[in-house]
């Protein structure tokens, strides 16, 4: 065939893989703004800032996630040319215990380290759930003290602070694994793993299928909502309410659920200890002033096949609208809790750690939700409208002079037109458009006008003698550029 007869190859689809999207200005600025507020608290509690990489071995990330049914059970993985598998992260906790174990020798003991940044994880995306999402974690290692797990949600609680969150609009809810094994040691002490972690799966469906459900699903099955039968664990009637006796062991308090939970466990030593580190930590919490924040909560559930002991989740108490338009509570924005097993992976040796992670995405929405701005104002840079090419230089020298004093600014370099200089402007939306023609040149001014007073008109006006006619319009000396343009900026946000 000949060249000029071969089909051409399709040119490439401009879009984002399914289940990724990008994010762009105003977004990117919230993100960065909530995200800055959050690690000064972590740096003030002595936590250090680390920066692992996106990607590790498949070997150091292991298999802690439940998509099995997907490629690579979860993550994107490849394999580079030395045959070494490599995944991207999906978590910032499993790069952290990696790192711990490589440098355990020079950290200190124990090891405070916070981090943000994307992870990816290769499962179904859906609304709301995208493939790549951020996450803000902070992490204590090596320290197997309550103290260190109270410290984690003192630092959580005073994030939402720094955010604008009140305190009522805050729930710490915490729970402990121990307590379950305690309860799965003395009715069913011949359990597999397999079976505490299909129980596990169960008691976190209480929301919705009610106790009722749970029940039936902890002994023979239910027929869900479809009428598909759902088959269950397979522990007795006893055993099985004995896990939902603890699923249901909160009461009017802390004191009354914690003694409920001793009541719970029986003489089980492992369920007992739980007991005392919940104990431990609330008395820590109220001592600190962070009571009214703290909810002991067996209902919480999730995450616990993942933990050791502690385990805590944030939950946002205001209500929001949902889906079908109900009033329903936003819900949980962050969790944690120990897990004293992930280095140990590494160096064989069990190594304690206790830690949160906050869901970037989540909180924003949250904060958005609420009428919370976390970042300044969104608004575009002064703009230079470059009326003549060959004074270009003096253009940029204007820029710079307002960069020098801290206000954003650009030239405008597209077309040379007036008129599609000020479109141009107003898309970016400036607040401020600067010009100096030949005239403003020859009397030692420049023009000033406010865009953000007279964005609806900036779209019609075609010429410089228009635009002068427009009440935002002002003349200043060129040496007052600075000074003018400040006072401006300084009204706009007064306006705003």
């Amino acid at each position: 065939m000949p060249k000029d007869k071969q089909k051409k190859p399709p040119r490439p689809k401009a879009e984002p893989p399914r289940g990724f999207r990008d994010y762009v200005g105003a977004e990117v600025i919230r993100r960065q703004a909530m995200l800055a507020t959050i690690c000064e608290v972590y740096h003030r509690y002595g936590f250090d800032p680390l920066e692992t990489s996106g990607i590790e071995t498949v070997e150091a990330l292991g298999k802690f996630l439940p998509d099995t049914d997907r490629p690579n059970e979860g993550v994107f993985a490849f394999q580079d040319e030395d045959d070494t598998w490599l995944a991207l992260r999906y978590d910032l906790t499993a790069p952290l215990a990696r790192f711990a174990a490589e440098h355990r020798q020079d950290l200190p003991t124990p090891f405070r380290r916070y981090a943000t940044g994307p992870v990816w994880r290769n499962e179904k995306p859906g609304p709301g759930r995208f493939r790549q999402f951020y996450q803000c974690d902070a992490d204590t290692v090596g320290s197997a003290s309550p103290a260190a797990d109270a410290e984690v949600c003192m630092m959580l609680a005073d994030a939402f602070g720094a955010l604008g969150i009140p305190a009522a609009d805050v729930a710490i809810k915490l729970n402990n694994r121990k307590i379950l094994n305690g309860i799965l040691e003395t009715v069913a002490s011949d359990a597999s793993e397999d079976t505490a972690a299909a129980v596990l799966r169960t008691l976190d469906k209480l929301d919705k299928a009610g106790p009722d459900g749970v029940r039936q699903l902890l002994t023979t099955g239910r027929k869900d909502a479809s009428g598909a039968f759902i088959p269950g664990v397979g522990l007795s009637a006893a055993q099985a309410e004995a896990c939902l006796s603890f699923l249901m062991a909160r009461r009017s308090d802390n004191a009354a659920t914690l003694a409920e939970l001793r009541d719970v466990v029986g003489t089980s030593a492992v369920g007992l200890a739980g007991v005392a580190e919940l104990e431990s930590m609330v008395t820590l919490l109220e001592s600190a002033g962070y009571g009214s924040r703290v909810l002991v909560d067996p209902s919480v559930v999730r995450g616990l096949g993942y933990y050791t002991g502690p385990v805590f989740e944030a939950e946002l108490t205001f209500e929001i609208t949902g889906e079908d338009g109900r009033p329903r509570q936003f819900g949980s924005v962050a969790g944690g809790g120990r897990y004293d097993d992930l280095v140990k992976r590494f160096t064989g040796q069990s190594v304690p750690a206790t830690g949160v992670s906050i869901g970037v995405d989540r909180l924003l929405a949250a904060l958005a939700a609420m009428g919370r701005d976390t970042g300044p104002a969104a608004r575009g840079p002064v703009v230079v409208l470059a009326i003549e090419r060959d004074r270009m230089a003096a253009y940029q020298a204007i820029a710079t002079a307002l960069r020098g004093a801290g206000i954003r600014a650009e030239v405008a370099l597209g077309a040379a037109n007036m008129g599609k200089q000020l479109k141009y402007a107003d898309r970016r939306d400036a607040p401020i458009a600067v010009i100096e023609g030949p005239d403003e040149l020859a009397q030692g001014v420049v023009q000033l006008k406010d865009l953000a007073l007279g964005k609806r008109l900036s779209a019609e006006i075609e010429t410089r003698a228009e635009w002068a006619e427009q009440p935002a319009q002002r003349t200043i000396p060129r040496a007052d550029l600075v000074a003018a343009v400040q006072a401006m900026l300084a009204a706009e946000e007064e306006r705003r």
